[in-house]
């Protein structure tokens, strides 16, 4: 017969083998379970993020969410609603820090590699190329979508809706015959206290650095102190400009195109303003670009992609079309009834890519008398 110890100890090791047994079995069960799980999870093949250096995946076109950073030169009035739109169809959380597209490009060159942006959305090519080596290339593909004129050669940075400049005239004062055909005409002493104009504006700003290239220094400079001694009066953008042309204060005032159509559409057709496309092309009739670029340090690089196919989707482009006036950029979506074809404007031989250099410009400025 077995002894009582002998007992006990053959039990103990029959209860310890089966406890190791069950043990074995559950962590066998739970790696199944956890190779199951990972296979469910795992994202579609990755590929690299146009314009970001940081590695990102590109994310599927049902993928949502997630946060944001859009330093914006563009006026919260005219792309707030888009911005809107853009993170009602994501899920996006867009966060917006609104300026004047000089200072905002000041402030990332200041804040550099520390920069919490992830989009810089740009009111002309002049901001962009400014910051030209803080953003990385963007996707063949994406940038593929806008024609040459309006995109960067590099990659770095595209065109997402275009913008002429003009001449807005008071039309109970002026009619289209007492206008000069170049802005050279402005010089004349006759117009001395009848122009408006925004120095300190980033279209304004990219209007002159085309000056610079297709006149040169000395012509530019010469216009430039020429509009200071006809005392034009000073605007700190083009909305208050064209508002002033409209009531009278000024009889003509340097702008974008598309300010005057918002007028339109808010006052209706007795708004005592008009455009004028100058005949003589030059720098005055320059088509320019708002446009946007990602940085090179974007923490939040697929959304900054998905907010950049966005403003160049349909949806998109038909905003700037029917809501801001502006001319969009992608094939299929046309412009406004309301605005002449680009191709029937006398514009200037500029690669509008070359317009990055504002340093110099606002120097230019400053000397001729035009800024502080």
């Amino acid at each position: 017969m077995m002894s009582e110890t002998s007992y006990f100890l053959s039990r103990r090791t029959i209860l310890m083998a089966l406890g190791l047994a069950t043990v074995l079995i559950m962590v066998i069960a739970c790696s199944f379970d956890d190779k199951k799980d990972s296979s469910v999870s795992l994202p579609p093949a990755a590929t690299a993020l146009p314009g970001s250096a940081a590695a990102s995946s590109t994310p599927a076109e049902s993928e949502t969410g997630g946060e944001l950073v859009i330093y914006s030169g563009r006026s919260e009035s005219l792309v707030d609603p888009l911005i809107e739109m853009f993170e009602e169809a994501t899920g996006i959380d867009a966060k917006v820090n609104y300026g004047k597209t000089g200072e905002l490009a000041a402030t990332l060159l200041e804040e550099g590699d520390r920069s919490p942006a992830d989009v810089f959305f740009a009111q002309d090519p002049g901001g962009l190329g400014s910051v030209i080596d803080m953003v990385g290339p963007l996707d063949a593909d994406l940038i593929g979508r806008v024609p040459d004129w309006a995109r960067s050669p590099d990659d770095l940075w595209v065109g997402v809706s275009g913008r002429a400049r003009t001449v807005v005239y008071n039309t109970d004062k002026l009619s289209p015959e007492d206008l000069p055909e170049t802005l050279d005409g402005f010089t004349d002493p006759s117009w001395k206290g009848r122009i408006g104009w925004a120095p300190t504006n980033g279209s304004f700003q990219a209007m002159v650095t085309g000056m610079r290239i297709v006149w040169g220094e000395d012509r530019t400079r010469e216009w430039l102190e020429g509009i200071v001694a006809n005392e034009a009066t000073v605007y700190a953008k083009n909305t208050p400009t064209v508002a002033a042309t409209g009531a009278g204060e000024v009889e003509v005032g340097f702008v974008n195109h598309y300010y005057l159509h918002r007028f339109l559409a808010e006052e209706g057709d007795g708004f005592a303003a008009r455009n004028y496309f100058l005949p003589g092309g030059g720098p005055g009739s320059a088509v320019l670009v708002a446009g946007a670029a990602i940085l090179k340090t974007a923490e939040n690089g697929s959304q900054a992609n998905r907010f950049l196919e966005y403003l160049l989707s349909e949806e998109a482009q038909n905003y700037f079309a029917e809501e801001t006036y502006e001319y969009p950029l992608i094939d299929g979506v046309p412009h406004s009834e309301l605005l002449p074809a680009l191709d029937t404007l006398n514009t200037p031989d500029i690669d509008i890519s070359d317009l990055g250099d504002l340093e110099a410009t606002q120097d230019l400025l400053q000397e001729a008398g035009a800024l502080p």
